[in-house]
């Protein structure tokens, strides 16, 4: 299984979200950001070294950390030298050895969020109650649909609990308090479960994990 969550706009808390989920799940979770990435380097071959045919996906898979990560390169010669279309292969190379993946997508409609996209059997969107953050969301929300990634649920960040978003998104509705447990989550590069893991943001965490798991069992 590929998990691709999905934000049309930055800052919204999606890098969080991916890798906490990832860890719910035992997966490996893959920054798929190859011009901002923003989950935490580690040593080793990266995803640029991968996509340039440097480095076999698999060989890239460190798993020193809570979660298997299979980070990204900060360089901009790095993102240059690599040819998204080959993301795909990486993906399932990946999926293929451990089982579920969980990619970590940039923010946006362009070239490298189609890419993980078209790879992927299913999408979270993560967004906030920011008018232009949910415009975003629903667009890239189009966007799955159209290169059929099902959309498993929203993740509504920084709010305490979900509004009208299931209707709006058609799918199940996760509300993620604002919490020093997100914060220093997001500030050390670890899932919110390695934090505080009895505590609600980790609860509401486990609750999407389920649902991942759900959808995957069912199709």
């Amino acid at each position: 299984m590929i998990l691709a969550v999905i934000g049309g706009k930055g800052g919204v808390g999606k890098s969080t979200v991916a890798l906490s989920v990832a860890a719910e799940l035992d997966a490996v979770c893959v920054d798929g950001d190859l011009g901002m990435a923003d989950l935490p380097e580690r040593r080793g071959p990266d995803l640029h070294d991968v996509l340039a045919g440097r480095a076999a996906a698999v060989e890239a898979v460190d798993e020193s950390g809570p979660v298997a990560l299979l980070s990204c390169g900060r360089t901009l010669a790095g993102a240059r030298a690599t040819e998204p279309s080959a993301l795909r292969d990486a993906l399932a190379s990946v999926a293929d050895e451990y089982g579920r993946v969980v990619v970590d997508c940039p923010a946006g409609l362009g070239r490298d969020s189609g890419a993980a996209l078209a790879a992927a059997d299913a999408c979270l969107v993560v967004t906030t109650r920011d008018r232009a953050a949910m415009v975003d969301a629903l667009r890239t929300r189009e966007l799955a649909r159209t290169l059929d990634a099902g959309l498993v649920a929203v993740v509504v960040n920084f709010a305490a609990e979900p509004g009208n978003e299931r209707r709006r998104f058609g799918s199940p509705a996760v509300a993620l308090p604002e919490s020093r447990t997100v914060e220093a989550a997001t500030r050390n590069g670890l899932p919110i479960g390695a934090v505080a893991p009895d505590g609600r943001a980790a609860t509401r965490v486990r609750e999407v994990a389920a649902l991942v798991q759900r959808s995957a069992s069912s199709t």
